[in-house]
């Protein structure tokens, strides 16, 4: 199942991608990733979903990571006297703690910390923004607003509030329990939802205590202000572009989305771009020329992964919209500008003998027509900065630790492969050339660039560099 592509595709699952048949098929097409959205399901839903990925794992002997996404805080109004109301733009507004059905005057905004961050003229945003608000009295139990922009308001429906941190924790409850349900199933990644503030992970990683790795979404504003700090403390990135969109003026987002995909390259932390990607393949078998186009952004951009969201998990063309997808990043990969954008766009390497390394790997590379640079790696750390070079050549990267792996299928360029630890040099030339040919990354003549650490089996030591020419007397 060796991929020609360097760019990872995520899958959410669902409703209509819930059978062991079902994501296989994903998995055929092109899904490397797979997501447990915990908004939805139950946590018996999830182990089997797990149990299934692992048998076709198994089956394929090729690693495939999952992230659970975590719910994170759902901050909505209450209910409203026959389901809904007209509201109507000038009119005034009231949203406070009284428990009473909403009508058209007044509706329950059960959500204290709310009125703690709202100040005069802060602006909120009912139903993804749909309906608008402007503050211009609050207190601690209430909200008095003009609406700005009116329209239908149903009951339940998801509050924002754009320019405003909010006091409130980026895990619930809920959260805490499905976290350590996720664990137990053994997911590779977690999703944390609503980070606004660096500290927001602070309590999920304690918990998780490397059991897993830390994906943050940025949804939130607050979130792009503290973006150095969230990037650095954070295992990954996922742009969270829905929820962006709606808290940020639309043309906003596309630069963000540029400037959060080059900072997590500087840094080596990989990046996944998300929502709305193949939207319209949710009813139909193609997708729009302006989906494709955003598709082929992202690439062209540098994400490591790309994700479908209820394309695959309700959509009616799941296996369809995948391999649609597997289509395009090809198709962008083989372009000559992306090859020559990923060279201009080309960060520094740090001042360290493991950047060192992976700089001069991709470098030997390219200067003797190598078919892959191969790393020895426990951590995964080497392998991140070897991704980081976005090398012409597929990185194979091989590691004892099946939670490295697993976690190391998410990112740009890496093909994963669990094997045991060399023991000497010998061991190490001939594992890395007879692994590469299995995996149909090499044949006998070719030439690999590989690197290690001595001693071997330490983590973070990566200061060798060795050419290997494949020969098949070695093995």
């Amino acid at each position: 199942m060796n991929r020609n592509r360097r760019a990872k595709i995520v899958a959410t699952l669902g409703p209509a991608s819930n059978t062991q048949e079902q994501i296989e098929k994903l998995f055929v097409a092109g899904a490397d990733v797979f997501r447990f959205n915990f908004s939805h399901g139950t946590h018996d839903e999830h182990m089997a979903r797990m149990e299934e990925i692992r048998a076709i794992e198994h089956q394929y002997g090729r690693p495939i990571s999952v992230i659970a996404d975590l719910q994170g805080p759902k901050l909505r109004i209450g209910q409203i006297k026959e389901g809904g109301v007209h509201l109507g733009e000038g009119q005034t507004f009231r949203l406070d703690l009284d428990k009473a059905l909403g009508d058209h005057d007044r509706v329950p905004l059960l959500h204290p910390e709310i009125f703690s961050a709202l100040r005069t003229d802060t602006q909120i945003f009912l139903d993804d923004g749909k309906i608008r608000l402007q503050v211009v009295d609050a207190g601690k139990d209430y909200a008095e607003t003009v609406v700005t922009a009116g329209g239908l308001l149903t009951d339940r429906k998801g509050v924002n509030v754009p320019n405003a941190v909010l006091p409130v924790a980026a895990m619930t409850d809920k959260d805490r329990s499905d976290l350590e349900h996720a664990l137990l199933i053994g997911v590779d990644w977690i999703a944390l939802s609503f980070v606004q503030r660096p500290n927001d992970l602070a309590e999920a990683r304690k918990l998780i205590c490397d059991r897993a790795a830390i994906i943050s979404k940025l949804e939130k504003p607050s979130a792009i202000e503290r973006l150095e700090e969230i990037i650095e403390l954070s295992d990954a990135i996922m742009v969270a572009r829905g929820d962006l969109g709606v808290e940020l003026p639309p043309e906003d987002v596309p630069a963000l989305q540029k400037q959060i995909i080059r900072q997590c390259r500087e840094t080596g932390k990989p990046v996944v771009v998300a929502t709305q990607m193949l939207e319209s393949m949710i009813n139909a078998p193609t997708p729009t020329r302006a989906e494709a186009s955003d598709i082929a952004t992202a690439i062209y951009d540098g994400a490591d992964a790309v994700m479908l969201s209820a394309e695959t998990a309700v959509g009616e063309y799941p296996v369809e919209a995948v391999s649609i997808m597997n289509r395009i990043i090809n198709r962008t990969e083989q372009d000559d500008a992306y090859r020559a954008i990923m060279v201009t766009t080309h960060p520094d390497p740090e001042r360290t003998a493991q950047d060192a390394i992976t700089a001069a790997a991709r470098q030997v590379a390219e200067t003797i027509g190598a078919t892959a640079i191969v790393t020895y790696t426990t951590s995964g750390s080497t392998t991140l900065r070897a991704a980081r070079e976005r090398p012409e050549v597929p990185i194979l990267c091989l590691t004892e630790k099946r939670s490295t792996a697993n976690q190391l299928v998410l990112v740009w360029g890496i093909h994963s492969v669990i094997t045991k630890d060399v023991r000497n040099f010998a061991d190490m030339i001939e594992r890395a050339c007879q692994i590469a040919c299995e995996q149909g990354l090499a044949k006998n003549g070719d030439r690999l660039v590989v690197t290690a650490g001595v001693p071997f089996g330490t983590p973070g030591a990566t200061n060798i560099l060795r050419i290997a020419r494949v020969d098949d007397q070695l093995f």
